[in-house]
């Protein structure tokens, strides 16, 4: 049910199903056009991107893009109340049920596809009655109420289309067409009149649109703001004598100025079928010429041409205001080339996470503003802080024989910089050496998440013949542990339920009983404690974690304090000044 008061009376939390750009500019404009303090597009639906970028006035903001309505945060679930579908006419069905289903809230929305199966434009057609919501389209360019929504291409994407009083501004003139084109045309020959309206909306030029004629002229008739209603009508369907039994019957009293298209089809033996699905004339009933009779009867004022509706139109009362409306700089802007939500800098300072880096500086430890920095986030747990601090000091070197050491060394030796030096060690990070904190992540949170028994984890990786990242290690084992190990899992006795940890531990149970090696290690117990912390001090959703594991949050752990170990390193061999390095050649075995 289509409810004007209602409409104006919320504040617009938009759904996008799909990314359709230059559609979601032209609504953020109108928000920012129409003095709205923040976007009414809240969120996209689909596609593989985190954000995407738009223009808010001048500057820039981000909207986030979900895989699927289910993965909402519950912040945003809460507030949605509208939502515009850009998918596919055969993606049109389930995706809108789906947003309906996850999103009780929701007020109605558009369809803006066309070539819906018509079953799914009639199963819609039953939802939105079943559920009370209004569902405008399939195939239109949606609805707009001026001064408060804009929901769909509408009265035009470019912002100088956007910027007229008769769109920023509340009117009294309803307008409905099923073709889109036709709505914004008859509201370009409103704005360029002056007249105000109160709002328009197109059907769409399916053959079964799922918000009928009859139903917008009921809204219109049940808005205050609503005085007169101008309707483009066309040959096909009988909508037409709804709405003239609506006048006749009293339920319709305001003034309706129509015009019927397609008179032209009388001309041919076979009536041809005009641009939309529906416009076509299958019995004299739905003709031009039977439908401007019918309304005519009803007391429409119904006119013979285009010209003389076009005429009525411009002889409407004009709206007494400034029609002068400031771009605000919405023409020639141009995107910046990359994005940062963590540091910003000033003319005079640098920000980070939007607080002065020399407040931050003294009011905080070294391992806080690296977490803040990390996570994008402003304020951190002490238990994650102090984490942090550990795990930095435990890390920062393990003697000067490992792989990115040893490459440290030779480039050193051989001459290099500082810079070059580093990056030699920092390549040989992976999962063999350093980078294991993040695959073994990924193991505990899939481990604990999928509710699987450590027994079965195990099997599962022997099976496919691979290493469990996070347990063995060349040097320690059971009989000679790890003291680093033995150290985080002391730190996290502090925690409440240690789920990640306490999986590990039982997958290392059963991997040191076949060699004593194959022991929980320094990745595998930073990861484990980590994640614990993060879920149970941070609040972090096992969603949240996962794009951490995705973005490869956790090997910061192992590649920021080593990277200190090997500029040591690389200090110590320049000041050592033994030469470059060469292999002996009885350390090489030559196959033969």
């Amino acid at each position: 049910m289509l409810d004007l008061n209602k409409l104006r009376s919320i504040d617009p939390k938009i759904l996008c199903i799909g990314s359709y750009p230059p559609i979601i500019q032209s609504i953020l404009d109108f928000d920012h056009l129409t003095g709205r303090p923040e976007p009414s597009v809240t969120a996209v639906i689909g596609g593989r991107k985190k954000s995407e970028r738009f223009f808010w006035g001048k500057g820039e903001i981000l909207i986030p893009h979900y895989q699927h309505v289910s993965k909402l945060p519950e912040e945003f679930s809460k507030k949605l109340n509208l939502f515009l579908n850009v998918t596919s006419g055969r993606r049109v069905y389930d995706t809108t049920k789906l947003t309906l289903d996850f999103l009780p809230g929701i007020l109605g929305g558009v369809i803006f596809a066309e070539d819906t199966p018509e079953m799914h434009a009639l199963a819609l057609f039953a939802e939105a009655e079943k559920r009370k919501k209004f569902i405008i389209g399939p195939a239109s360019v949606g609805i707009l109420v001026p001064g408060y929504l804009k929901l769909g291409a509408i009265g035009g994407i470019r912002p100088e289309q956007i910027a007229s009083p008769t769109i920023i501004n509340k009117g009294t003139t309803a307008v409905f067409s099923a073709s889109g084109g036709m709505v914004n045309e008859l509201i370009n020959i409103l704005v360029r009149n002056n007249i105000g309206i109160s709002f328009a909306l197109s059907f769409g030029g399916e053959r079964f649109p799922i918000l009928r004629p009859r139903d917008a002229f009921l809204a219109a008739e049940n808005d205050p703001q609503t005085k007169d209603i101008i309707y483009f009508g066309e040959i096909g369907g009988y909508d037409e004598y709804e709405i003239a039994d609506l006048i006749n019957s009293k339920k319709i009293k305001k003034t309706v100025i129509a015009y019927i298209a397609g008179s032209v089809s009388e001309m041919f033996d076979d009536a041809p079928q005009f641009g939309h699905a529906k416009a076509l004339v299958k019995y004299q009933k739905e003709s031009a010429r039977e439908k401007s009779f019918i309304l005519k009867n009803a007391g429409v004022n119904v006119c013979n041409s285009f010209r003389e509706f076009v005429n009525l139109l411009e002889n409407l009362k004009p709206m007494a205001i400034n029609t002068n409306i400031d771009l605000k700089g919405l023409n020639n802007r141009k995107k910046s080339l990359f994005t940062s939500s963590i540091s910003e800098e000033t003319d005079n300072d640098v920000k980070i996470n939007g607080e002065n880096l020399l407040d931050l500086s003294k009011g905080h430890t070294f391992s806080y503003i690296v977490c803040a920095v990390l996570l994008g986030k402003k304020k951190i747990s002490p238990e994650l802080e102090k984490f942090t601090d550990l795990v930095f000091k435990l890390m920062i070197d393990h003697g000067p024989q490992v792989s990115g050491a040893v490459n440290t060394i030779i480039s050193a030796r051989a001459g290099k910089d500082m810079a070059s030096s580093l990056a030699a060690g920092i390549l040989t990070v992976g999962n063999r050496f350093g980078g294991a904190i993040n695959s073994a992540s990924e193991n505990w949170l899939k481990g604990v998440g999928s509710d699987i028994k450590p027994s079965t984890f195990v099997e599962e990786f022997a099976s496919r013949g691979e290493y469990i990242e996070g347990i063995g290690h060349k040097k320690y084992s059971l009989n000679n542990p790890d003291p680093r190990v033995q150290e985080l899992i002391r730190f996290a006795e502090g925690l409440k339920k240690m789920r990640y940890l306490n999986f590990a531990r039982e997958v290392e149970k059963i991997t040191s009983n076949k060699k004593s090696n194959l022991i929980l290690n320094a990745d595998g117990a930073i990861a484990a404690v980590l994640l614990d912390i993060l879920a149970e001090k941070e609040n972090f959703a096992t969603d949240n974690l996962e794009e951490l594991i995705e973005i490869e949050f956790f090997n910061a752990y192992f590649l920021l304090p080593r990277s200190i170990g090997f500029v040591g390193h690389y200090l110590d061999q320049k000041r050592l000044d033994e030469g470059l390095f060469r292999l002996p050649k009885e350390d090489i075995l030559y196959l033969k």
